[in-house]
């Protein structure tokens, strides 16, 4: 990986001759993303067009601003084009046709509460892979956590007497409750599923794939396509969809910021208030709509 972002730094500075602070603001872009992969166990060379997407939606959520997701964009199209043209990739996994608005910040894409049932619903509990999927959706709407922390999760980190799972970082941990349908789902796996999917009775991993060993990020985003695709969503869902809902719904009934801040892991409430500014828009719309006299 270093060897590779080394080449680069030298073919922007040697070949391209860029300008001081064109290689600063490239390699920053570029240290900051790798730096992210390393937390995944992911080589740059072997990042996927699903691991691109979910950095850029990690800057949004981290509050990063149209142009800087934008220009964090360009500086990847620039490095994996690199890594193409120089032979040490056959493709880039940075789609061709992906683009964010400059100078807007996007507001998440979320479920409606019809949807999401509808979502939770596809799952076919009769066979081991129907209630592990039905467990993972329904813990991940019910805690909002991010797709790596639900592909983290250890068997260790529920608990099925309290209700709650903890989720771990390097920096903190957290505890979140789980209602009684993910709580059913979660326990019906464990209790009975989960044993006869593993490749190694020593297996740490809450949720496997079919070959027994921890779920992937890239078999969990195929796994929600295909439910999407099941439950005939137009909308384009994303793990991040179910975290943003999760997020909207608590506050349309009644939660409080610094709670679902504390829910979600967030370390600056700036983060979180962006919700808060989709419910207010909405209740603008309705108002438009509906007041006799908008």
């Amino acid at each position: 990986m270093l060897d590779l972002i080394h080449a680069y730094e030298n073919y922007l500075t040697k070949v391209k001759q860029a300008s001081a602070n064109t290689v600063s603001s490239y390699m920053r872009d570029i240290r900051q993303y790798s730096a992210w992969l390393q937390q995944l166990e992911i080589d740059v060379a072997d990042a996927s067009q699903v691991n691109i997407s979910d950095y850029l939606s990690k800057l949004q959520e981290d509050g990063r601003s149209g142009a800087t997701i934008s220009r964090n964009l360009a500086s990847l199209k620039n490095f994996y084009s690199y890594l193409v043209s120089s032979g040490f990739l056959e493709k880039s996994p940075v789609p061709g046709d992906i683009h964010v608005e400059r100078g807007v910040k996007k507001l998440p894409q979320i479920l409606t509460g019809k949807e999401v049932e509808l979502l939770l619903a596809q799952p076919a509990c009769v066979d081991a892979k129907g209630y592990r999927d039905k467990a993972m959706l329904e813990v991940m709407y019910a805690t909002g956590i991010r797709v790596t922390e639900l592909i983290n999760l250890d068997i260790g980190d529920v608990n099925l007497e309290l209700g709650i799972i903890k989720c771990a970082d390097a920096k903190k941990s957290r505890a979140i409750p789980l209602y009684p349908a993910a709580m059913k789902a979660l326990s019906v796996y464990i209790n009975d599923v989960r044993d006869t999917m593993l490749a190694s009775p020593g297996e740490q991993a809450l949720f496997v794939n079919v070959g027994g060993s921890r779920m992937s990020r890239q078999g969990f985003w195929k796994i929600l396509k295909h439910y999407q695709s099941a439950a005939n969503i137009e909308k384009d869902i994303t793990p991040h969809t179910l975290r943003h809902s999760f997020a909207v719904h608590l506050l349309e009934n009644g939660a409080d910021l610094g709670s679902v801040q504390e829910l979600m892991g967030h370390s600056d409430i700036s983060s979180t208030q962006v919700y808060a500014q989709m419910i207010n828009n909405k209740l603008k719309s309705v108002y438009e709509k509906c007041h006799p006299k908008a």
